[in-house]
């Protein structure tokens, strides 16, 4: 953790080739999404730093850093001599509605804001509340996401080869869909025990 405490948590481990890169400071997972139908294709990205408690340090060069993220992924899948990551489940909730607001959306919110998309005996219709829920999910079947309410550049770099993906300390995670490279999750594992 970031204080330095030690948790017991509960890994996962394979022996499967996984795209993993290294850079200066830290190391990138992707786990890709099972795909649907369509052309769109989502993946989950851990980001590891190399020191027990370097999340603030990478946190803040990924944020500092346009384009950051699209130069920082792993594009090849490696044999690790050993991976192993943490089975978690993150969920986070909260009222938007004056979020929305600020943003502009207002009308909804008056009675009879939405009264024009109800055909049956003219009732009035508005919104008195908006929630966002979002969950992501972490186990053996693979990565989940979901959530109620929701750039680009590339460079390239050499390619180090990382010997072992051990996730057991503070880590960044994004959820990505990979052809336009829109984040649509970005999170931190702070307590790897909760």
């Amino acid at each position: 953790m970031l204080n330095g405490t030690s948790v017991r948590t509960p890994f996962m481990t394979s022996r499967q080739m996984q795209f993993v890169r290294s850079f200066d400071g830290f190391q990138v997972l992707k786990l890709s999404y099972q795909q649907g139908s369509d052309t769109r294709r989502f993946s989950m990205y851990i980001y590891l730093p190399d020191a027990q408690d370097g999340l603030p340090s990478l946190t803040e060069r990924i944020c500092s850093g346009l384009g950051f993220i699209d130069s920082h992924l792993p594009s090849n899948a490696v044999t690790l001599d050993e991976f192993r990551i943490p089975r978690f489940k993150i969920g986070f909730k909260f009222e938007a509605s004056s979020v929305m607001e600020k943003l502009g959306v207002v009308d909804v919110f008056k009675r009879g804001g939405l009264s024009e998309m109800v055909v049956e005996n003219g009732e009035a219709l508005g919104v008195n509340r908006i929630l966002h829920k979002a969950f992501v999910e972490v186990n053996e079947e693979g990565t989940e996401a979901a959530a109620v309410t929701v750039g680009k550049a590339l460079k390239c770099a050499r390619q180090q080869k990382p010997k072992l993906m051990f996730v057991d300390h503070p880590f960044l995670f994004t959820i990505r869909e990979d052809t336009s490279g829109l984040l649509l999750f970005v999170g931190q594992m702070l307590d790897l025990s909760s």
